[in-house]
């Protein structure tokens, strides 16, 4: 099956919800089935833009499984449907339950083991089923034991799960719960057969349900954080934002947490290009990777970057102070003219001291090798260039605009240039100012440069 990536997905459901059109006409203007535009309206009405994502190979219990056949039968919902409403992506995997539970029950529906079986299979002819009249011999109470362990196998089978199917809680702790509603009609010796469940593990199971989930203040934390940063932190910034409140806590349980809250850090992916041949001269490559500062002011680097909304472009120039990775200066212009870089370096300059005279590393851009920029630079500032077509030695400038990009230009959609401008001025200024860094000991850029000095 074809593979749609999430804007082809996304640009289909919003040409629907705008109205005035069908889901056949749909698919032929987009080239896709009509089956699946319906699928992907229906996931981002259920699950917004995380439901257009493409999910990779999941794995899916036994008892998630037996939920969605439950679901299916109880709520009279199509495959389609259960699938939209349970994130399934695999248009032939409920029938496949479906058949597998039909010929073998809940066993069925079991993951099969990876590798060869560690013991060969018997080869010995199995044994005769013995003739209806000696089974008739059974004697009463076997009969009854039989009964009751028939009726627990399918009231355990038949109860709901109570707990989401998402796979928050293990499937012993889901089993417990099951075994503890059913305990006061079936005995609980029974009830541990036909779920699997040893009585150690049980009663251990029990505990943990009565006493409470004991990280739940825990996790509204963690969500907390996550939501006011809007997904752009990890487990480990999230990790020192709880620590800096003077809470202890480990970033494995962070992480732990983040992915039973189905909370994961929003991802990045780049890029304009300045260079337009041997034009002017280059400067040496002063900095040579020693991206490390020991006070502000001291090394600076700089580039340019594009963004596209809806086919107009905005251009940004910043200025990087290494010694804290702040954003000391920048400019934005719809056109890549000189003007945009000059602007820039003008407003960086004026906030040098008298005694400062930092190195300005940049690659080699036409704008850094004009005879203007380098009068501009004069005795204040001294010059430094990548070597030519390698990115790598203006790495942290680059780093920087692959946060801007993942953590803020990817993450929303943007009506106007003025629009994203407006935007870029919030977020360098959050960035500068409230965005930790862990290599800054858990402070933001301006609180590690204003922090008092260390004895």
């Amino acid at each position: 099956m074809a593979k749609h990536d999430e804007q082809l997905k996304l640009r289909v459901v919003k040409r629907y919800l705008a109205g005035g059109i069908g889901f056949r006409e749909l698919a032929r203007e987009y080239g896709v089935g009509r089956t699946l535009a319906r699928e992907w309206v229906a996931l981002h009405e259920l699950h917004g833009r995380r439901g257009l994502r493409r999910k990779g190979h999941s794995k899916y219990s036994a008892e998630f499984k037996l939920a969605v056949l439950e679901g299916i039968q109880r709520d009279n919902l199509s495959q389609s449907e259960a699938r939209a409403i349970w994130g399934i992506r695999d248009p032939g995997a409920i029938s496949r339950w479906e058949r597998q539970y039909h010929e073998g029950g809940l066993p069925a529906l079991l993951p099969r083991p990876k590798g060869r079986p560690r013991k060969m299979p018997n080869s010995s002819p199995p044994e005769p089923i013995a003739p209806e009249s000696e089974q008739d011999q059974r004697t009463r109470e076997q009969l009854l034991k039989e009964n009751e362990y028939l009726r627990a196998e399918v009231a355990y089978l038949k109860k709901p799960r109570c707990l989401d199917s998402s796979g928050a809680a293990s499937g012993a702790a889901r089993k417990a719960q099951v075994v503890l509603e059913l305990r006061q009609h079936h005995p609980l010796a029974v009830l541990l057969a036909v779920a699997g469940l040893a009585r150690s593990t049980f009663y251990y199971q029990q505990k943990a349900l009565l006493a409470g989930d004991r990280y739940a203040e825990l996790k509204q934390r963690i969500r907390a954080i996550y939501e006011r940063h809007r997904g752009r932190y990890g487990y480990r910034r999230i990790t020192a934002a709880i620590r800096q409140d003077g809470e202890v806590v480990n970033h494995k349980l962070v992480r732990r947490l983040m992915l039973q809250l189905g909370l994961k850090s929003l991802v990045r992916p780049k890029k304009y290009r300045s260079y337009r041949g041997g034009l002017g001269l280059a400067a040496p490559n002063l900095l040579n990777r020693q991206f490390a500062a020991q006070r502000p002011n001291e090394k600076w680097v700089t580039d340019v970057t594009e963004f596209n909304v809806k086919g107009q472009k905005l251009y940004l120039s910043p200025v990087m102070d290494l010694y804290n990775g702040e954003i000391v200066a920048w400019q934005s212009s719809t056109r890549p003219t000189f003007d945009l870089v000059s602007g820039m370096l003008k407003k960086a300059i004026s906030r040098l001291k008298r005694s400062e005279r930092p190195l300005l590393h940049s690659d080699q851009g036409w704008q850094y090798r004009m005879p203007a920029y380098r009068r501009l630079l004069g005795k204040k500032v001294r010059q430094s260039m990548s070597r030519k077509g390698n990115c790598l030695d203006n790495a942290a400038m680059e780093s920087f605009f692959g946060t801007l990009k993942s953590e803020f230009f990817y993450l929303n959609e943007f009506d106007s240039v003025k629009q994203l401008q407006s935007g870029i001025r919030q977020y360098i200024h959050y960035y500068n100012n409230e965005r930790i860094r862990l290599k800054l000991k858990g402070l933001s850029p301006v609180q590690y440069r204003t922090q008092p000095l260390q004895a």
